[in-house]
C-alpha cells in the first residue's frame, strides 16, 4: 500500500521559506527566534479515520493513503486490496498496520468491499454536507475545509461524544475540544450536531458545575486522576453562545436556550464561584498545556473571561436580566484584572511573567467581544519565540525545545488572523496546515522538524479550528474582503 510521503530537504526549505510570510506580518522588533531544535522523533500513529455503515468508525494504519468516496470518509471499495484485508480487522486495537473499528458497530472486511453499502454510506454523508455549509468552498482551501469538517463529523459519536483522536490514549472527550467542535458545527449550519455535543458535556458535568480534564466517551466517568480543569467551563459557555447566535428562527432559538440552560447555568455559577472577591482572578488550574498548575495562566483566565462574556450574551438574549447583570459585573472585573496582571508584561503564560504562549490568541476575538488592551500587539510579538523549524508553532515559547510544531496552536494563530482582519496571515497559516496533512488528508497533532506529520491524525481540535477559521474568512469576504 502507498506510504506516507515524507518531506525532502529541498521541500522542507521551501515550506520554511513560505512560512516566513505570516511571521513577517506578525513579528515585532522585540521577538526572538526559538532556540535550535533537538529534532525529536515521534511516530505517526495513524493516517486518518474512516466511516462505514450507520455508525462504525475505523482507525487507519499509518502506512495507508486512503481513497474515500467523494464527500465522505467512506473508503472506496475499488481502491481496497482484498488480499490486504484477508487477515481481517485488528481485534486487539494494537497493530498499526491493520484497520481497526474503534467505535460503533462491528464490521467484517466483506462489508468494506461491498460497493452498494459504501455508496449508501457516502450518500448519507453527502446529504449531511449539503444540509449545511462547506467551509472554504470555492477557494483554494475547499479540500482542506471539507476534509476537516468530515473528520470532525466522523469523530463525533451518536451520543454526542466528540473524540479528541482515534488512538487509545486520545480516545476521550475533552470539554475544551468538544466546545470547539460544537462551535464549528454551528458556524457551518449543523446546529443539531452542535447541540448534541453540548448535551454530552452537560451529561458529564459534575454536580457543582465543574468539569474534569477529560471523560470516557460513554459518559461513564473519567479515565484517570487528572482532576478538574476550569477552562472547560469557559469554553463551554463561549461555545453555547456561539451556537445560539447562529440560530435565526425565534422558536428554534428559544428551544436552544431552554435545552442549554442547565449547562449554561451550572457553568456560570461555577465560574462566578471561582473568582476571588478581592482580585477578581480565578485560582490556578491546568489548561491546554495539560500540566500540573503552579500558578495562574492566561490559558485559564482568558477562557473563563470568554465564558462570562458568552454567559452575558446568552442571558441578555433570553432576557434573563438578573443573570445577565451577574455575568456582566464578573466579566467586567475579570477583564480588568487580566489586563492589569497580564497586560503590562505582554500577556505571558503566567501571571508572574515570563515567556508567552498561544493563549495570547484567547485574549482576542472570536473569544472576546473586543481585544483586551495590548493583546493584539502581544499576539503579534509572540510568534517568533514559538516558531519551529517546519514552520508551525509550539504551544508556547517555554515549551520543550524539540523542534516539533503543533497544529492546534498553529491553527489558533490562523483563527486570530482571520478574526482580526489579517486575511493574508490567516491564509498563510492555513496553507501551512494544508501542506502538512497526512496522505489520507488528515490534520495531524504534530509536525516534526523535517515536515513529517506525527502523532495522532486527525486531531479534532485542529480540524475544528480550521473550520472556524474558514468560516471567519467567509464572514470577512462577505464584509468586503477577498478570498482567492
Amino acid at each position: 500500500m502507498p506510504s506516507v510521503r515524507f518531506a525532502t530537504t529541498r521541500w522542507r526549505l521551501a515550506v520554511l521559506g513560505a512560512a516566513i510570510a505570516p511571521v513577517v506580518v506578525l513579528a515585532t522588533a522585540g521577538a526572538t527566534p526559538a532556540p535550535l531544535p533537538t529534532d525529536a522523533q515521534v511516530d505517526l500513529y495513524q493516517d486518518g479515520v474512516a466511516t462505514a455503515g450507520a455508525d462504525s468508525l475505523l482507525r487507519l494504519p499509518r502506512d495507508m493513503a486512503a481513497t474515500y468516496l467523494d464527500g465522505s470518509r467512506v473508503l472506496d471499495p475499488a481502491a481496497l486490496d482484498p488480499a490486504w484485508l484477508a487477515t481481517g480487522l485488528d481485534p486487539a486495537d494494537g497493530e498499526v498496520d491493520r484497520l481497526t473499528v474503534i467505535a460503533g458497530s462491528t464490521l467484517a472486511t466483506d462489508q468494506l468491499l461491498d460497493p452498494r453499502a459504501a455508496r449508501r454510506a457516502a450518500d448519507a454523508s453527502r446529504a449531511w454536507l449539503a444540509a449545511g455549509d462547506v467551509p472554504g468552498a470555492g477557494t483554494r482551501f475547499a479540500d482542506l475545509g471539507e476534509s476537516a469538517l468530515l473528520d470532525m463529523h466522523a469523530m463525533t459519536l451518536t451520543n454526542g461524544a466528540s473524540l479528541a483522536a482515534a488512538s487509545p490514549r486520545w480516545r476521550y472527550v475533552w470539554p475544551r475540544d468538544s466546545s470547539f467542535t460544537a462551535a464549528a458545527y454551528a458556524r457551518t449550519g449543523h446546529v443539531d450536531d452542535a447541540l448534541r455535543v453540548l448535551d454530552f458535556l452537560r451529561s458529564v458535568q459534575e454536580p457543582d458545575g465543574s468539569f474534569h480534564a477529560r471523560y470516557l466517551p460513554d459518559a461513564s466517568g473519567v479515565p484517570d486522576e487528572r482532576g478538574l480543569q476550569s477552562d472547560g467551563n469557559g469554553w463551554a459557555l463561549w461555545s453555547a453562545w456561539t451556537v445560539i447566535d447562529e440560530i435565526e428562527d425565534p422558536g428554534e432559538r428559544a428551544a436552544a436556550h431552554e435545552r442549554l440552560a442547565p449547562l449554561v447555568d451550572a457553568s456560570t455559577d461555577y465560574v462566578l464561584g471561582l473568582l476571588d472577591p478581592e482580585t477578581a482572578l480565578p485560582p490556578p488550574s491546568s489548561d491546554y498545556w495539560e500540566v500540573h498548575p503552579t500558578e495562574l495562566t492566561l490559558g485559564t483566565a482568558a477562557p473563563l473571561l470568554a465564558g462570562l462574556e458568552g454567559a452575558l450574551s446568552i442571558y441578555a438574549d433570553a432576557e434573563r436580566w438578573d443573570r445577565a447583570a451577574d455575568a456582566a459585573r464578573a466579566a467586567l472585573r475579570l477583564r480588568a484584572a487580566v489586563e492589569e496582571r497580564f497586560g503590562p508584561q505582554g500577556y505571558p503564560r503566567h501571571a508572574s511573567g515570563g515567556p508567552q504562549d498561544a493563549a495570547t490568541t484567547f485574549a482576542l476575538p472570536p473569544f472576546q467581544p473586543t481585544a483586551l488592551s495590548g493583546a493584539d500587539e502581544a499576539w503579534r510579538s509572540s510568534v517568533m519565540s514559538m516558531l519551529r523549524p517546519a514552520g508551525g508553532v509550539a504551544p508556547g515559547a517555554g515549551w520543550r525545545t524539540d523542534g516539533i510544531s503543533w497544529t492546534p496552536q498553529t491553527a489558533l494563530f490562523a483563527l486570530a488572523g482571520a478574526s482580526t482582519g489579517e486575511i493574508e496571515v490567516a491564509e498563510s497559516w492555513l496553507d501551512w496546515l494544508d501542506q502538512h496533512r497526512t496522505a489520507s488528508g488528515a490534520i495531524p497533532e504534530k509536525v516534526l522538524a523535517d515536515g513529517s506529520p506525527a502523532a495522532v491524525a486527525p486531531l479534532t481540535w485542529s480540524a475544528s479550528l480550521v473550520v472556524l477559521t474558514l468560516a471567519e474568512l467567509e464572514d470577512q469576504r462577505a464584509a468586503g474582503a477577498t478570498l482567492p
